[in-house]
């Protein structure tokens, strides 16, 4: 059975896209802090707990992984999310935002790049419609974003005669407890946000391509523009 690895698996968009990935018939490495409120049980969603910032410990959870999977897909999801003027953030909330949406993809990636080539396999990376526009109440969060997907887009280039497929997917204001530190949160109506299930179709749709065709830039947007204001 060929496996993928997603990060921040235990909610959100992790967990839809984990869900999406065992209908399509792969063993999937969820790695999360918590799974307590998953309620969710399969036994090829196999739940690694695990604080991504320890670097140390995720590198040694995915080495044993590769000593007895073939790893095929990785889908670089976990991420953070401080929001307001740059100036009142702290030194600490930055280093986690650049960690976390950044310097943890990075480190994956190179950790699984030569299975991944081996077997032309998928390297997904959620960033967000931030990483394309000016973002002047998150600019450090958008920043990250932004270096996601264009790690993503050189990533491609460099590997895609190896048969890997680099995907980019840039959702705006989705439905989860993404949110849950800020003082907004997504519209309350349903043209006014994503779910995260809507999401998890793309990379449904994308897994669905033929053999020599790359979908790698993804853009998703709720038909209105709205914030809610907490």
């Amino acid at each position: 059975m060929k496996a993928a690895i997603v990060t921040g698996a235990s909610s959100g968009i992790g967990f839809e896209i984990s869900k999406v990935l065992i209908e399509k018939g792969f063993k999937v490495y969820g790695f999360g802090r918590d799974f307590s409120k998953v309620d969710y049980e399969n036994e090829n969603f196999i739940k690694v707990v695990c604080n991504l910032m320890d670097i140390d410990v995720l590198c040694k959870k995915v080495k044993e992984i590769r000593k007895k999977e073939e790893v095929f897909v990785l889908v670089n999801n976990a991420g953070v999310g401080y929001f307001g003027p740059h100036e009142e953030l702290n030194p600490k909330k930055i280093d986690e935002m650049v960690k976390t949406n950044l310097e943890i993809p990075l480190i994956l990636t190179q950790q699984l790049l030569r299975d991944l080539k081996k077997n032309k396999g998928y390297i997904i990376n959620i960033s967000s419609i931030t990483a394309k526009k000016s973002s002047t109440y998150g600019c450090a969060y958008a920043a990250t974003k932004a270096g996601l997907t264009h790690f993503a887009n050189s990533l491609f280039d460099e590997v895609r005669k190896y048969g890997v497929k680099v995907i980019t997917i840039h959702p705006d204001m989705t439905k989860t407890n993404f949110y849950r530190s800020a003082n907004f949160k997504e519209g309350q109506e349903e043209d006014t946000y994503i779910e995260a299930k809507e999401v998890a179709a793309f990379v449904d749709f994308i897994l669905s391509q033929r053999e020599g065709i790359v979908v790698t830039d993804v853009t998703i947007k709720p038909q209105r523009h709205m914030i809610y204001k907490k």
